[in-house]
Formats: C-alpha cells, sequence, structure tokens
C-alpha cells in the first residue's frame, strides 16, 4: 500500500503596497488563514477570504505550495 504524499498549503494574506508586486504594506498585520492538506481546501479557504476582502483593491490572499518547499523535487515524484 502506498501512503499518500503530504501536499501542505498555507493560505495567507493582507494589504499591498501597489497592485503591481506582492511585497505587504505591513507584515505585522498579515492574515495567515491556515495550513491546508490539500489543494482543493487550500482554494476553497482562498477564495472565501478573496471575496471577504473585494472591496480593498490592495488586500490580495495568496496560496503558498509549503510541500514544494520542503521537496522541491516532490512534484516530480507525484507525477512520475
Amino acid at each position: 500500500m502506498s501512503e499518500d504524499p503530504q501536499l501542505l498549503h498555507l493560505v495567507l494574506g493582507g494589504e499591498l503596497i501597489d497592485l503591481e508586486g506582492n511585497t505587504f504594506k505591513d507584515l505585522s498585520q498579515v492574515d495567515i488563514v491556515g495550513l491546508f492538506p490539500d489543494y482543493a481546501s487550500a482554494h476553497a479557504a482562498w477564495k472565501a477570504k478573496a471575496q471577504q476582502t473585494v472591496d480593498n483593491a490592495h488586500m490580495r490572499y495568496f496560496v503558498v505550495h509549503l510541500h514544494r518547499l520542503l521537496d522541491p523535487g516532490q512534484d516530480a515524484k507525484i507525477a512520475g
């Protein structure tokens, strides 16, 4: 029996300095939404937070693929 790989995702967001970049205006105000074991649940959390902040054009949320940072070759292993 093969073990499912851990595809760890982080959802975070905050107000950006400008719309063209991804530099946060104030790192102490970054909203850590949570860690998620799969992309589908991370995407759902990202979408909910993005919709809540739609009135603030400088507010952005991101899905960070932590598993890629922990093991950069993992995506190739999964595909193979």
